[in-house]
């Protein structure tokens, strides 16, 4: 447990990928199993402890620390388990000797919900404020240590000399601790064998079109696509069953059973996961009505719909179909699709164009981003290809839209954001009022992050919890993708990927823009 908690520690504060990558590795050499696994599993998310709750948490530091205390030291701090981890009283003896990692896992998997609370404390008043952050981490999960899942497994295949997509394959099919998994990356067992089981295949990406790049795209040798604003997803029906994966190998089955059950034939599709009422695609603010709900009502799915578009076949009737052309696994699609005829599932159409002018002016002709992004080239004779190889697939996304909008409120950011003010709700004006159409946490450097947090704190008007409201002075060049309207935002628009372009430091409010520039770019919902 010691081990662990300084791996944490020790990764929340290395700020680069490559000293991430060297802190992993070399706990993963010098951790016995199956502590390193369980490790493994707990960074990634993968761990399930359902009878540790927040709620216990919470009443445990509530009846040890003054409720004043807490709520500030909470407001300021902006995460409970470290708000917790520094307010617990110290210990009247040293700090002892604590558990392994994996008999702690096995303790708060299996002691009843009724008598985990005593466990917890027995472990929380034995341990330094470090130790404490990871214990209840454990449990609760939502690390914010830089440590991607893809991330992750490029240590793994780092870790054991091998291809990271041979690592992506056989994710799903091993649970924790990944014993097996271990074995075989130190040479130690046979490759685990995966194949009772639903998996994921890793998908190939594409690189973004470049000005050097123009000259290759001609229509004999690339096809054209749209790039759809949805979700990248790959649905897997074979004699094991169904499932339906993120681009990454996030299995979001229980999340979206009205896609998965569209599939009728044995296949293993790559497409985009949309809303789709009808013959009316709907927007990606449609599609975020369903994101994150684990099990969604009837209504939801009935209110939003979730449909398919296929634009390639990896796997037909048990078959491997990536070693073959692009065109000739277009045509199986198209032929399994049309024969089939699966509800709910449609194939990406091709796009004619005879010269790249042409090419052009289908992507300037794209007239609502909140549905279409872009175009996607593919070489016609490329196979399919797990990674981002150079050359077969290129994406082309449009332009970004500008806006100059005011800021309005800020909020501090979470892990190692927490004490800096991040987030920032910006709006634009309506008549002398503003209104607020989205929020941007990124696009700007450390330094401006500094300078921003600094003008925050001395130019607040109120706070609300963790919500600073500030002086209406401050404006930005918001960059974005498309516009939605929205309900929820009392301006009745929401931007589709806002990121701060530029801060306008020298730009008077009175001249940010007013909420009309955006009805001609506006989607509907």
């Amino acid at each position: 447990m010691k081990a662990f908690s300084r791996l944490l520690e020790s990764l929340y504060y290395e700020p680069s990928t490559l000293g991430k990558t060297r802190l992993l590795l070399d706990y993963l050499r010098t951790t016995p199993d199956p502590d390193r696994g369980y490790a493994v599993a707990i960074i990634a998310g993968e761990l399930s402890l359902p009878n540790f709750r927040r709620s216990m948490v919470m009443e445990l530091i509530r009846a040890r620390v003054d409720p004043t205390l807490l709520a500030l030291s909470h407001d300021y701090v902006g995460e409970l388990s470290e708000t917790v981890a520094h307010l617990w009283p110290a210990a009247e003896a040293e700090p002892g000797d604590l558990p392994p990692l994996h008999a702690v896992v096995g303790a708060f998997r299996d002691t009843p919900k009724a008598q985990l609370p005593d466990y917890v404390v027995g472990l929380l008043d034995q341990m330094t404020s470090p130790e404490r952050w990871a214990l209840l981490k454990i449990g609760a999960g939502a690390l914010r240590i830089g440590v991607s899942g893809r991330l992750l497994k490029q240590v793994l295949a780092k870790f054991g000399d091998q291809p990271v997509e041979r690592i992506e394959s056989l994710w799903h099919g091993i649970d924790a601790p990944y014993q097996p998994l271990f074995d075989w990356l130190e040479g130690q067992g046979p490759e685990p064998v995966v194949s009772g089981r639903l998996t994921f295949t890793p998908v190939m990406l594409a690189h973004p079109l470049e000005a050097k790049d123009h000259a290759l795209i001609t229509p004999e040798t690339y096809a054209a696509e749209w790039k759809y604003d949805g979700i990248r997803v790959q649905v897997v029906d074979s004699a094991l069953g169904r499932a339906l994966f993120t681009r990454t190998g996030d299995d979001i089955s229980g999340s979206f059973p009205d896609a998965l059950a569209h599939l009728n034939f044995h296949a293993v599709l790559d497409g985009e996961l949309l809303v789709q009422r009808g013959e009316e695609m709907g927007t990606f603010n449609d599609l975020q009505q369903r994101l994150g709900r684990k099990a969604p009502s009837a209504k939801y799915m009935a209110d939003y719909p979730a449909a398919i578009v296929a634009y390639d076949v990896l796997f037909l009737q048990g078959e491997d179909m990536r070693a073959q052309p692009y065109e000739q696994r277009r045509a199986l699609l198209q032929a399994a699709l049309e024969h089939h005829r699966p509800y709910g599932i449609r194939l990406s159409p091709q796009l004619p164009f005879g010269d790249f002018a042409e090419l052009e002016a289908l992507r300037a002709s794209v007239e609502n981003a909140s549905v279409i992004e872009g175009l996607m080239l593919k070489h016609r004779d490329s196979a399919y290809v797990a990674g981002r190889p150079t050359g077969p697939w290129y994406k082309w996304k449009i332009t970004p839209k500008l806006v100059d909008a005011v800021l309005m409120y800020a909020q501090r950011g979470s892990g190692k954001r927490s004490s800096f003010y991040s987030d920032f709700t910006f709006g634009l004006w309506s008549g002398n009022q503003l209104l607020p159409i989205g929020k941007a946490y990124f696009g700007f450097t450390d330094f401006e992050l500094k300078e921003l947090d600094k003008w925050v704190r001395h130019n607040t008007l109120n706070s609300f919890g963790p919500v600073r409201e500030v002086k209406k002075e401050l404006v930005f060049e918001v960059a974005f993708d498309a516009v939605n309207r929205s309900k929820r935002h009392k301006s009745g628009y929401a931007l589709r990927f806002p990121r701060i372009s530029r801060i306008r430091w020298d730009k008077p409010a009175q001249e940010a823009d007013h909420l009309s520039i955006l009805e001609p770019l506006a989607g509907t919902s």
